[in-house]
């Protein structure tokens, strides 16, 4: 999972920047003005809360290769491996770009593994991103399942639950449940994780719906475990249960590091995911 066909040499300094989007937490490289290429080991160094910096992701700024867009992002899990998206970076990378003096842009757009995504920084601090549509067909979440359906029964163990499967560039099982402090979150989300019906493995979210508008989450992600914060398991959230009927857009999502908001007009629409980023600190860190 290399940013260029060789890593980075032992050795090498590279300026970082510790940012974090609700709790959700991201080194930040600038590989617009340093040449940045990660190897999952150094990943996995930089990631660790011991011996690295420590995040639940690493963000990679580069230069588009296409000219129809502003930068190219890229998202390394603590684990190492390279993932299609993530709302909450998303939203930090808005504000990396305009820190860093690379754009004077409020609003850019961005290329990522997963497609073009549009942020906007607001007057307010607040970042919104066009997350793009959200995708329902099995084949494309990738899922296995004969054919697509608002629910799913999933076998874990010796129970069968009922998901919604979909996919915000990146694959999402949402499941409702009636109390989520109690919600078996650690062990369940890691056996929806690795299911075998989902073959790139997938991020397990579990929503508590307060009101139509209003819903707690907790979300197990694929190659990082529990966050306090994941935009897109927001967005897949507010969306799956706009589609049951249990929701209604605008719905504000509650999560342990705070609030997003998430809009939807339905099938076929882009989802529209508002809420902060923060600068943390800066660093220097000796591959």
């Amino acid at each position: 999972m290399n940013t260029a066909g060789t890593s980075t040499q032992p050795g090498t300094k590279l300026r970082f920047t510790k940012m974090h989007g609700l709790g959700n937490d991201f080194v930040v490289f600038d590989g617009v003005g340093q040449t940045v290429a990660l190897s999952p080991e150094q990943c996995r160094r930089i990631a660790d809360r011991h011996f690295g910096v420590g995040c639940d992701q690493i963000l990679l700024v580069e230069k588009p290769a296409r000219d129809d867009v502003d930068f190219r992002y890229r998202i390394f899990n603590a684990d190492g491996g390279e993932v299609e998206q993530c709302g909450n970076g998303a939203r930090c990378f808005v504000r990396f770009v305009h820190e860093k003096g690379l754009t004077a842009k409020t609003a850019i757009r961005v290329e990522t593994a997963s497609g073009v995504i549009e942020p906007r920084l607001l007057g307010n601090g607040q970042v919104a991103v066009d997350m793009g549509a959200p995708r329902f067909a099995p084949a494309d979440i990738p899922f296995a399942a004969e054919a697509e359906a608002l629910a799913y029964p999933l076998k874990v163990g010796q129970h069968v639950i009922e998901i919604a499967a979909l996919s915000m560039g990146n694959p999402h099982a949402v499941l409702r449940v009636n109390d989520l402090d109690s919600a078996p979150v650690e062990i369940l989300g890691a056996a929806i994780e690795s299911h075998a019906r989902f073959p790139q493995r997938v991020n397990a979210g579990f929503m508590q719906v307060l009101t139509p508008h209003d819903i707690r989450l907790r979300v197990y992600e694929r190659g990082a475990g529990e966050t306090l914060a994941c935009g897109t398991g927001a967005c897949a959230a507010a969306v799956a249960g706009i589609r049951q009927g249990w929701l209604k857009s605008p719905v504000s999502v509650h999560t342990k590091g705070g609030d997003l908001v998430i809009e939807w007009a339905g099938k076929g629409q882009p989802v529209s995911m508002t809420g902060p980023a923060e600068t943390v600190f800066e660093g220097e860190i000796e591959l």
